[in-house]
């Protein structure tokens, strides 16, 4: 529905007043951004939106087209997630431990409620995940969640495990993944240590971590579910060195979208962001 797509983009500037950030967050071309505003002030037969020195702001009207805006998407997301009729493609990215361990039981009730709905499933690395949902690149990511998520963002806790040492022994070298949460976390705890770590290796995927911590490369750190699905069995060394959130992630805009939008509402937990 073209129109829904223009009403989002008003809301979404209207809420950061600010056109640069609107096209860069919305994937949307400056001009592309401009054009939409102004068919939408053509059709309400007012001005929306007064740019000026002091930079963007609404009118009055535009104050009064917001709740118009927000209860025109709402009714729509209403009507289409109550549709028996709901399909389409839903892109969704986890890890190769996520697949076996989480997304079976997470996907099960929508799978069984919406049959016919295209589940389009990509795997790879760990640290990447909300770099990808972020981007646009997929509708959903099941991934590890910080602290803090990127405004954009909204996340739903679906476990929570610890970070393990595994292999080797306490005083390394080690093997951690090249970027990521439990890069960032293993980097926080060498420093409670005071350990200067050597790294032996830094893979792209905690799998592929512990096919090393196997082979006799290094002691590793991961995610204890890592450790619990693979079939590659390790010693663990020391357990509980930090508490390691794992969630289903979506944009914030696309919550109005009817397939986002009831993937989200089947899926119990605690919601961040």
């Amino acid at each position: 529905m073209q129109e829904s797509q223009e009403l989002e983009l008003f809301l979404h500037v209207s809420r950061t007043l600010n056109f640069g950030r609107t096209s860069l967050e919305c994937h949307v071309s400056p001009a592309t951004l401009t054009r939409t505003i102004q068919r939408l002030e053509t059709r309400a037969g007012s001005r929306l939106l007064d740019r000026g020195p002091r930079g963007v702001a609404l009118t009055a009207d535009g104050q009064r087209f917001v709740r118009y805006a927000e209860r025109a998407l709402a009714l729509w997301s209403d009507w289409r997630t109550d549709s028996a009729d709901l399909a389409g493609d839903l892109r969704i990215f986890a890890t190769v431990t996520a697949c076996q361990a989480l997304l079976p039981t997470v996907l099960a009730p929508f799978r069984a409620a919406h049959p016919q709905v295209r589940l389009d499933l990509r795997t790879g690395d760990a640290g990447a995940a909300l770099a990808r949902l972020d981007e646009g690149d997929v509708d959903a990511a099941v991934a590890g969640l910080p602290e803090r998520l990127p405004q954009s963002l909204v996340g739903r806790t679906l476990a929570v495990t610890d970070l393990v040492l595994v292999g080797g022994s306490r005083a390394g070298p080690f093997v951690v993944p090249n970027r990521g949460l439990v890069r960032e976390a293993a980097e926080r705890w060498f420093r409670a240590r005071g350990i200067t770590p050597t790294l032996a290796a830094e893979p792209d995927s905690h799998e592929g971590l512990l096919a090393l911590v196997a082979l006799g490369v290094g002691t590793g750190i991961v995610p204890r579910l890592v450790l619990e699905t693979s079939a590659v069995q390790v010693e663990i060394v020391e357990e509980g060195l930090a508490a390691f959130p794992i969630g289903l992630c979506v944009r914030r805009a696309d919550l109005r979208r009817p397939i986002v939008a009831t993937l989200w509402g089947s899926v119990p937990g605690d919601s961040r962001g």
